[in-house]
């Protein structure tokens, strides 16, 4: 049985890695973390676990708690992390983490949106954590960066697109909404009930952080630089995404030609379900799942294709891959503790 931790577990990527681990065949959830809650039993910060899950809260120290896991998962802000990661990994720990602070390669990107990286050194090591696109580099890492929810989204639905150079890569637009657990836990004004609900509001426009991981990924699918317009816009919902993503046709492709484009690319994939033509994607079909909903329709009048992909951001979007990541990185089947039906209605 391998023993894994969780610092940082007080938000809610935090509770729901607790919530999969806890019913993990392989593994034992031996520790967690948080600033916060230190000294408290975890359930008592989420009456959810209550009698299932009864761990103390640690203080988020490297040195105290590195000796009770083999694998850390790390659910810190960024910049957080950084202070964290370097030392699990000196102690002889695997990591996965959720943060920002190891998913892009350029220090210099970066930096520029974030700020000063204190351990550069691991940028080039690290493996970026989305399975259908990087599964045996996972397989080998010690440190896995698990993607952003959006990047997540956008990088399943527009990647077959741009392997197979079928758009234009100037053309991509990638139209997305996240429900409010994508803000975290912290209390902000913007994401109070009162604020949110029955509104429907676009933000960081044109200057969102997922914008280069995106980048970054498509990037490297494509063999060539790519560009894209990333919207995110906030729905008045707990969890999910949506992305409609649109790009520019090199050449006329009906719609069954793009769906045998996808059926190709993700066939043999659990967690990627290519929807039946004409049935699109709804968040309320993925919650609590770790699946991508997926469908393509070309729109020949404008000579562009559309792509749709929903997730649930906190499980395919966050803990979910990275226990996806886990398994890889341990040698389990990658589906293993994760092939829950969503929850629905």
């Amino acid at each position: 049985m391998i023993r894994v931790a969780v610092v940082g577990a007080s938000g809610y990527t935090g509770v729901e890695l607790i919530r999969l681990l806890h019913s993990h065949p392989s593994v034992e959830l031996a520790c967690v973390t948080s600033r916060q809650n230190v000294g408290e039993e975890i359930s008592a910060v989420f009456p959810s676990l209550a009698e299932q899950v009864n761990l103390i809260c640690d203080p988020v120290d490297p040195g105290l708690v590195a000796g009770k896991a083999d694998l850390f998962f790390t659910a810190l802000p960024h910049k957080t992390a950084m202070d964290v990661v370097p030392p699990l990994l000196e102690a002889g720990k695997r990591v996965v983490d959720l943060s920002a602070d190891y998913r892009l390669r350029d220090v210099n990107v970066y930096s520029h949106w974030y700020q000063e990286h204190t351990s550069p050194e691991l940028l080039g090591e690290a493996a970026y954590g989305l399975p259908e696109f990087y599964r045996e580099k996972i397989r080998e890492a010690r440190l896995v960066a698990n993607p952003g929810c959006y990047p997540t989204s956008v990088a399943l639905a527009m990647g077959p697109l741009l392997r197979h150079d079928l758009v234009d890569r100037h053309s991509l637009i990638a139209d997305c909404k996240s429900g409010t657990s994508g803000a975290g836990r912290s209390a902000k004004v913007g994401s109070l009930f009162c604020e949110v609900n029955e509104g429907f509001k676009a933000y960081g426009v044109g200057a969102h952080r997922h914008t280069p991981e995106i980048e970054q990924t498509l990037s490297e699918v494509a063999a060539e630089s790519v560009r894209v317009t990333f919207t995110p816009h906030l729905l008045p919902v707990s969890r999910g995404i949506l992305a409609t993503c649109y790009a520019g046709l090199k050449s006329d492709m009906s719609t069954s030609d793009l769906r045998e484009v996808y059926r190709e690319a993700y066939s043999g994939e659990f967690f990627v379900r290519l929807l039946g033509e004409g049935v699109m994607p709804d968040i309320a079909r993925v919650r609590g799942s770790n699946f991508c909903d997926l469908n393509v329709v070309s729109d020949l009048r404008s000579q562009r294709v559309v792509v749709c992909a929903s997730i649930d951001n906190l499980v395919k979007g966050a803990a979910g891959q990275a226990v996806q990541n886990m398994n890889l990185m341990l040698g389990f089947e990658e589906a293993l503790g994760l092939t829950g039906l969503p929850v629905f209605p």
